[in-house]
């Protein structure tokens, strides 16, 4: 069965994009063409199309998709039919920004661990939940049950964090911290470098600025 299809790499990391297209055509409409989303989400029709087909759905000629069906859809394929437990690993600024984002409980991620190196961080709030000394990350991300992890911590410790996280079975981290992680092929690993991606932006800054 299609449904039944493994769904490419590339295409899983457009299904976000295109969910969130989806959600704010639900507000007007109850149907969509591959055009239309496709234009929106800023891809082609063709790869629209070629993308749900991994979900099963090819949608019906002349009227397009079912937005509730394919929202739904969506959300099943990427697992956000189920809550999944967040631990953030670093209680500074961006901790903070991260763990008080409105977006993650309506996607069924909860904050339900904060640690932090700092003394002085200890025993705050951070996204509802109680900042605990790193001392203790072994034990408290096993008895909460922690799916996923943020590691927001200084460069120079972000590798024995990871360490720590995948003693205690935490199979898939996201790493803000500015060096790359060596992590064992079962564990799923998402790295965001703000420096790079301001270096990048630099790059189109300078090439518009030398066409003007």
């Amino acid at each position: 069965m299609a449904s039944a299809r493994r769904i490419p790499q590339a295409t899983v990391s457009r299904l976000p994009l295109y969910l969130r297209v989806l959600g704010e055509a639900a507000l007007e409409t109850g149907t969509i063409s591959s055009e239309m989303l496709a234009a929106r989400a800023g891809v082609n029709a063709a790869q629209v199309r070629k993308d749900l087909s991994y979900l099963g759905s090819y949608g019906t000629r002349g009227v397009g998709y079912e937005v509730g069906y394919l929202v739904r859809e969506i959300n099943r394929r990427l697992g956000l039919d189920a809550d999944r437990r967040v631990a953030i690993v670093g209680a500074g600024n961006l901790g903070q920004a991260l763990a008080s984002y409105g977006g993650f409980p309506a996607r069924g991620f909860h904050v339900v661990a904060a640690f932090d190196a700092d003394p002085a961080k200890v025993g705050g709030l951070v996204g509802g939940a109680v900042v605990q000394p790193s001392a203790v990350m072994l034990e408290v991300l096993v008895d909460k049950g922690v799916d996923i992890a943020i590691i927001t911590t200084p460069a120079s410790a972000a590798q024995a964090v990871a360490d720590t996280l995948i003693a205690a079975g935490v199979a898939c981290i996201l790493n803000f911290a500015p060096v790359s992680l060596s992590v064992p092929d079962h564990v799923i690993l998402r790295q965001v470098d703000l420096g790079i991606e301001m270096q990048i932006l630099s790059f189109y800054q300078h090439r518009v600025a030398a066409r003007a």
